[in-house]
């Protein structure tokens, strides 16, 4: 087989790469070890597959270097993509936030890329497992199940180590390594955090509720709904925030968002009611009165000092829950960390010191924010690779 290219891992960033090199003319072999196409794609969004953001730009990625992500980004916008995705016909909605997805299945998104990659003449090697690849007189050699392929040019598109059950493995990262490349250490994202074991005994029963938060974290700061779990924390914005989370600090929740907690509980305070009482008309009745006893703010407001309700609206707007951890690579949406951006260039993917190697999608240390920016990196960083092959 006489080939341009090799293309490891056929997930979202991968099949872009490898159809937008087909439809160059390049030659192409996808390989992938996994039985069924797409798994990451088809249960995304709920299975509606929030392929992208409208406002997709640098500010909503995390990586050691903020800037690498741009040129990629601004190469291959979400208009692009949404114009694929209508040219093959797929219905789609926006949602909250400028996230968009299928009407249908997310199994449209992967039958589409699986038509590009069709019509460029990407030749499948599936369900292939790479047992190793090495580099010799110009051309990547992999070998997959017993047989040998040879390319002058090798892309990396084997995502990262969330959702272990779709079959993520580290195999990118060993790769990069083996090849010499930096690796900033990979770490769950998007992924919910777990409380300590007080705070479980405390709030473990209150899996279900709800709230409207504003949950701060180093840099991050993001205002969605917060949710119970048996565990800890989940929600849109604790799996936002876990993503700057580090062990040993504090989460930081505003329970009444845009409001001054002082002023209800200052207009009542000659008021027989407990603060648990007023509290229930803004917050979900059963946690108000857990958070009221773990304040030890279980007096009637008439009974408590200026100090005391003082204090009390302060914690309102600033409770401080510290994890223990994180619900694990199980639970995350995406992997943070991966291949160093400092090895790569931010045109192409292609590694400085390593011509012909490729990097794309989550194998990258590039992680967005919830709400379709993880797909439009795959979408830009596999573009960015497959118009370079």
């Amino acid at each position: 087989m006489n080939l341009d290219a090799i293309v490891i891992g056929a997930g979202a960033a991968g099949m872009m790469c490898a159809a937008t090199a087909g439809r160059r003319g390049r030659r192409v072999l996808l390989v992938d070890h996994a039985t069924r196409l797409g798994e990451k794609i088809r249960i995304s969004g709920g299975g509606r597959c929030n392929f992208t953001n409208r406002h997709c730009g640098p500010e909503h990625f995390l990586s050691a270097n903020p800037h690498f992500c741009r040129s990629a980004l601004a190469r291959y916008t979400p208009r692009h993509f949404l114009e694929l995705v209508e040219r093959h016909g797929i219905r789609w909605h926006e949602k909250k936030l400028g996230q968009l997805f299928c009407d249908g299945s997310a199994q449209q998104i992967i039958d589409m890329l699986r038509a590009e990659c069709d019509a460029g003449g990407v030749e499948w090697c599936m369900p292939c497992g790479v047992e190793h690849v090495r580099h010799e007189r110009g051309e990547f050699v992999v070998t997959a199940d017993r047989r040998a392929f040879a390319a002058p040019r090798l892309v990396v598109a084997t995502g990262g180590l969330s959702v272990p059950k779709t079959g993520a493995s580290p195999f990118g990262y060993r790769l990069a390594e083996q090849f010499g490349l930096a690796i900033v250490p990979p770490r769950p994202g998007l992924v919910p955090l777990v409380f300590e074991p007080a705070a479980l005994a405390r709030y473990g029963d209150l899996a279900g509720v709800s709230i409207d938060a504003l949950v701060s974290c180093g840099a991050g700061r993001f205002r969605e709904n917060l949710l119970f779990t048996h565990r800890g924390l989940s929600g849109p914005a604790i799996l936002q925030v876990s993503s700057y989370w580090t062990p040993g600090e504090a989460v930081h929740v505003d329970l009444l968002p845009g409001l001054d907690a002082a002023e209800p509980l200052g207009v009542s305070r000659r008021s027989r009611a407990l603060p648990s009482t007023l509290l229930a008309e803004r917050l979900p009745k059963r946690f108000a009165q857990q958070w009221c006893e773990a304040h030890e703010a279980t007096r009637p407001l008439a009974e408590m000092s200026d100090r005391d309700v003082h204090g009390l609206a302060q914690a309102l707007h600033d409770w401080q829950v510290r994890p223990s951890g994180t619900a694990g690579y199980a639970k995350a949406e995406v992997t943070l960390g991966g291949v160093s951006t400092d090895e790569l260039s931010s045109k192409t993917m292609e590694a400085r010191r390593i011509p012909g190697l490729y990097f794309v999608g989550e194998v990258v240390d590039v992680t967005g924010h919830l709400g379709g920016f993880n797909f439009q990196w795959a979408w830009a960083s596999g573009h960015a690779a497959g118009e370079a092959l």
